[in-house]
């Protein structure tokens, strides 16, 4: 019998689904991974706590980007770990930039434990699973954890394809064109910047 519906596991490729034929495919989220299973996994988990679904009290968080070396980028990182802290509540978040600029998610890390964390939740503020996240990100965070042998860690996923983006593209989009159109005024993205306008050559040859 054709299966005309199936969702993904991260094993199951779209080559493969082709040479089955395949369609309609949907993405699955990952599973959690059952810590009953393998070889122990102690020495990165020193407490009970560590074992929490949820964010706690004594877990910090850090959002880390990618770093510029343009001020203002750098600053609106801060800018939302604020927006997420204020939205989320959780008591330790701090900014991290994995380069060219400061704080360094070394210097996140130890901020996060002098506020007493013994937990450490690193957060790619990354679109897609690339290279910094599979090896950069990992290797700082791992390097910065060794000054901290009794504090737990992990690298999340980054943002990836989560359906509340689509949102926030749509509402980017939206509002860039009613500013175009006069109806509203530049973002913090594009404050000051002029460059959320219409380009063309027909339009340029107006303005002339």
């Amino acid at each position: 019998m054709p299966i005309e519906s199936l969702r993904l596991s991260p094993q199951f490729t779209i080559q493969s689904a082709r040479e089955t034929g395949v369609k309609n495919l949907t993405w699955a989220q990952p599973r959690l991974l059952n810590l009953k299973r393998g070889p122990s996994r102690s020495r990165y988990m020193s407490t009970s706590s560590c074992l929490s679904s949820g964010v706690g009290d004594k877990d910090g968080v850090i959002i880390v980007d990618h770093g510029s070396r343009r001020r203002e980028s750098n600053l609106m990182l801060n800018e939302f770990v604020t927006m997420f802290r204020d939205k989320t509540g959780y008591p330790i978040v701090e900014p991290a930039h994995m380069e060219l600029a400061e704080p360094s998610i070394k210097d996140a890390f130890s901020l996060c434990v002098q506020q007493g964390a013994n937990r450490v939740i690193v957060s790619p503020f990354f679109l897609f699973p690339g290279r910094h996240w599979h090896q950069d990100i990992p290797s700082l965070t791992a390097e910065a954890a060794k000054e901290h042998p009794n504090v737990s860690y992990i690298v999340t996923a980054p943002l990836g394809l989560h359906e509340l983006l689509v949102d926030v593209v749509n509402d980017r989009i939206k509002h860039c064109l009613s500013h175009v159109a006069g109806d509203a005024d530049e973002c913090i993205v594009c404050a000051g910047t002029n460059k959320c306008r219409l380009y063309g050559t027909a339009l340029d040859k107006n303005t002339e």
